[in-house]
């Protein structure tokens, strides 16, 4: 989308510390905050219209180191500054990488948040998107089912590998009673939770409670290993974390080649944006695999502009977008999510005075 940046801005950012509605459980942990740094971009000539950019690291899973980030971002600011920024000086910080290309697709179309004008931003359009389900105690995970469920969603995505594995088998059991496979679409995410003895058992124990796929069951980096598991699972197995960190297209086309997974799925923040994760489809379909896109519990300015993007890409699935709704202190947007999908209100407005203050 962009590569080297010549025109001179003035160019800022800002650290702002989102907090949990409540502590969520992954695998990896409870999380009750989420720091993101947001660029803010204007031209020299019209400095009312901003480009909002957000950059939000999962530090231990996205690549960017954590000890220079700021120290980085300064030097993004002023590299625009000085009409000299080319993306090749953040090529080590994906998320960096996709703050700026949101913020100049921002600039770009006006500054208004509308990167790409599409029937979704008109109001015409809405996304359907899966139901997160976090980690935490089988009565808390069963109230989010229901909860989910009551609120419209057809496709509920549950995190597995942090409760005993027959403790998270009594759920799913509990689930298919409740609401079979005709009405509800069940997908689960391990991070990685499982390990290569044991894997394939517990895809045959799953299988019997009509997944319709599980991201990542093993650990990135096994490529052998996930491959042996994509030939033999009753169940679809898609890519996540493997993913990340993997820029070159040559490798890009390797890991697919050699795992055969049945799907990617899609992070732009930690994949390095737009751009990036646009060469990821490409060769996906090229051989076949499909794909959706999710979010990186982004605030709403990320979510919405990996919104708004993916409705550009035609994807009939499900996409992993309901997570606007995680933190007391978001940004107010048009966002909102009604009957299991993601819609845009054109009458309602942006509050950035969080972020311009």
């Amino acid at each position: 989308m962009f590569e080297t940046v010549m025109e001179k801005f003035q160019a800022e950012w800002k650290k702002i510390v989102f907090r949990f509605k409540r502590p969520s459980g992954t695998s990896r942990g409870i999380l009750t905050v989420r720091e993101s740094w947001f660029l803010c971009i204007r031209r020299e000539d019209s400095k009312d219209i901003i480009g909002v950019g957000e950059c939000a690291p999962l530090f231990g899973l996205s690549r960017d180191p954590r000890h220079d980030f700021e120290d980085q971002l300064m030097r993004v600011c002023t590299k625009l500054n000085q009409g000299t920024f080319n993306f090749s000086i953040i090529d080590d910080y994906p998320t960096i990488k996709f703050g700026v290309e949101m913020a100049l697709q921002d600039l770009a179309q006006g500054g208004k948040r509308l990167l790409f004008v599409t029937p979704f931003t008109s109001g015409f359009q809405s996304i359907p998107i899966n139901g997160l389900v976090w980690v935490g105690s089988s009565d808390f995970v069963k109230e989010q089912i229901s909860n989910k469920v009551e609120e419209g969603f057809t496709c509920i995505k549950m995190k597995i590998g942090a409760l005993p594995f027959e403790e998270e088998l009594n759920i799913l059991r509990w689930l298919r009673s409740e609401y079979d496979s005709t009405l509800i679409e069940l997908r689960v995410d391990a991070n990685g939770a499982f390990n290569t003895d044991d894997a394939i058992t517990k895809l045959d124990q799953l299988s019997k409670f009509d997944i319709h796929s599980i991201e990542q069951p093993l650990p990135s980096g096994n490529w052998n290993a996930m491959a042996r598991l994509c030939k033999r699972s009753p169940i679809a197995i898609g890519l996540d974390e493997e993913l990340i960190g993997i820029d070159e297209k040559s490798e890009k086309i390797k890991v697919l080649t050699e795992i055969a997974p049945h799907y990617i799925i899609l992070k732009p923040t930690l994949l390095g944006g737009f751009s990036a994760t646009e060469e990821w489809i490409d060769i996906a379909d090229s051989m076949d695999i499909s794909w959706w896109i999710t979010s990186a519990l982004e605030s709403n300015i990320g979510l919405n502009a990996l919104a708004q993007w993916s409705v550009t890409l035609s994807s009939s699935l499900p996409q992993g977008l309901g997570t606007g709704q995680l933190y007391a202190n978001n940004l107010s947007s048009p966002l909102k999510i009604y009957q299991g999908t993601l819609q845009y209100n054109p009458k309602m407005k942006w509050d950035l005075s969080p972020l311009l203050a």
